[in-house]
Order: structure tokens, then sequence, then C-alpha cells
């Protein structure tokens, strides 16, 4: 049945699979570790996907594809904190119009620029090196270490988002934010700008997990974030708001969707749809055992300041 498989090529396609995931949940969990839940950031990485496609097919750069989509992604966090922060909004109601609103803003200028022509997108793509020596270590070299510069940018933003949350007064300033708001005003610090500044980093890398899938495919087309803001979510509290069990949490996600791909290859008699759903109901098992286990920042989706003050 799979005589070709090897778990190389499938550890490493794993990790790629996993990236747009791991960089769009690490965003989101700096934005709810300062006690704002946006679930807007599909928005974000669509956002990002299309400014990564038009400025990669302006100017052929894959590096301001990425600028771009990152900007992109950020445009669209600032619409969300606007809501959140300057009118106080519900976070869940704001998020949800972000998201719908970005999946038909992107839409509609796909339609209008490239639907209506019938053109193929045809974008720069990413590609894979080896890191010199270390590429070449038996079975780990192939898996790790010839991938492209995203994979690398995630090995370095992972420990650095740890040392940043765990080791900084900065650090210590988010997440007493997200944990008592109150007593953190108290202490001089303000709540709004460090959640303004939360949600743009999250939308930032939003909008980098979208330029990623754009150029990583080497085309765009419409809702190609197919719910992968929603995944990072769900990642986040699989992760428990820690930056390294997060990337774990998205290597699970990404090795169930390359699981789909090894038995869609098989020539499986079973229907296609099945092997869509697989990683989503592994993911989905994963969490219903996961809840109730993890504790989210105490002061998660709540206003500031509150109703009550």
């Amino acid at each position: 049945m799979f005589e070709s498989f090897s778990i190389v090529v499938f550890l490493g396609t794993a990790i790629r699979l996993a990236v747009p995931l791991v960089i769009a949940a690490l965003g989101e969990s700096i934005t709810e570790r300062s006690g704002v839940l946006n679930i807007g950031i599909e928005g974000s990485i669509i956002a990002g996907a299309l400014c990564a496609s038009l400025a990669a097919l302006e100017w052929s750069s894959i590096f301001l594809g990425m600028v771009f989509g990152a900007i992109g992604g950020g445009l669209v966090a600032m619409v969300f904190a606007v809501f959140v922060l300057g009118l106080n909004a519900d976070q869940i109601i704001a998020g949800t119009a972000t998201t719908m609103a970005g999946l038909g803003f992107t839409g509609a200028i796909y339609q209008a620029r490239f639907a209506a022509t019938g053109s193929v997108i045809t974008l720069p793509v990413l590609r894979s090196f080896e890191i010199p020596y270390l590429g070449e270590v038996p079975i780990l070299g192939p898996i790790f270490f010839q991938q492209s510069i995203t994979v690398y940018f995630v090995y370095l933003l992972v420990p650095t988002l740890w040392y940043f949350l765990f080791r900084t007064s900065w650090g210590l300033e988010l997440r007493s934010v997200g944990e008592d708001p109150a007593v953190a005003e108290e202490s001089g610090i303000s709540i709004l700008f460090v959640r303004f500044l939360a949600i743009m980093f999250g939308g930032l890398l939003a909008g980098l997990a979208g330029a990623h899938l754009a150029l990583d495919s080497g085309t765009f087309i419409e809702n190609m974030s197919g719910g992968r803001g929603f995944i990072a979510i769900a990642i986040v509290v699989l992760g428990r708001w820690n930056p390294v069990s997060i990337a774990g949490a998205a290597i699970f996600f990404g090795a169930a969707s390359a699981l789909q791909f090894l038995f869609q290859s098989s020539g499986s008699d079973l229907p296609f749809p099945l092997f869509l759903m697989l990683p989503y109901l592994l993911t989905l098992i994963a969490l219903s055992g996961w809840f109730g286990r993890t504790k989210a920042p105490r002061s998660l989706a709540l206003p500031w300041p509150s109703k009550s003050r």
C-alpha cells in the first residue's frame, strides 16, 4: 500500500505544512497573552496571501512578497484593533466581522483582476536550500535542514518568543495584562497600548503565514487560507500558550495533513472528502481531550475597560 513511503519525506512534508500554522499560531498566542482573542486572523492570513501575490507579481520578488504579505495582515489586524480597543466592541463579533470582510474583500479583488480574464496566477516559488554540514546529517538533515527560508525563520522565532515571554520584563508585562489588567494598570502599564502592539504583532505574523501559503504553492486562489486561522487558534489552546508547545502542536497538524496526502496517493477506494477531513478530525480529537486541562489568560476575550468600571 505504501511502497514509496519514506519517513524522511513524510516528516519533512509535515514540517513544511506546519509552517503557516505555527507562524499564525505564535502570533495569535502573543495576542491572547494580552487578553485579546482575535478570531479575525483568518482575514489577516488571506489578506497576507493576496498582498504577497500582488507584490510578487509586480516585482518578481519573494522578499517583497513576504514584506507586503505581513503588511496586509497587519492592516487587517489594525481594523480589528480599532473596533476592539477604540470602540470596546465584543471581540468575538469584531473578529468574525474581520474574517468575513477579509475573505470578501480579497475575493472581490481576485475576481476583478484575475477571474474575469481567466488568467492563472503564477508566482515565484519559495525554494528549499540546504544548510551546510547540518543538511548532510543522516535522517535529520533532510527533515530539518533542507527546507525553505520560512522554516528556518520558525526555528529562530520559537525560542525568541519563548525567551521574550518568560525571561524579559516586557514579556512579564504582557502576561500581566492578560492575567489581571486592573493590577497591571495600577503598576503603570498602558493596557490599551500593550494590547494594540500584541494585536499588530499577531496580524503581521498571520499575514506572513498567508504570504507563505501563496509563495510556497506558487499561486493564489480564493479562500486559500482554508480555515487555517481557526486551526491556529486551536493550536494555541493545544500548545497551552507556550511557543515551544505550540510548535509541537502545529507539527502534529502538519503530520495529519501529510498523512492525508499519503492516504490519497495510496490508491484507496475511500471517498476523497474523508481524506480532506482527516487532519481536522485528528485535531478535534486531540483538543477534546485537552480542554479543561489548559489554563487560558484570565482576562482573555474580556473588554477593557470592563463594563463594570
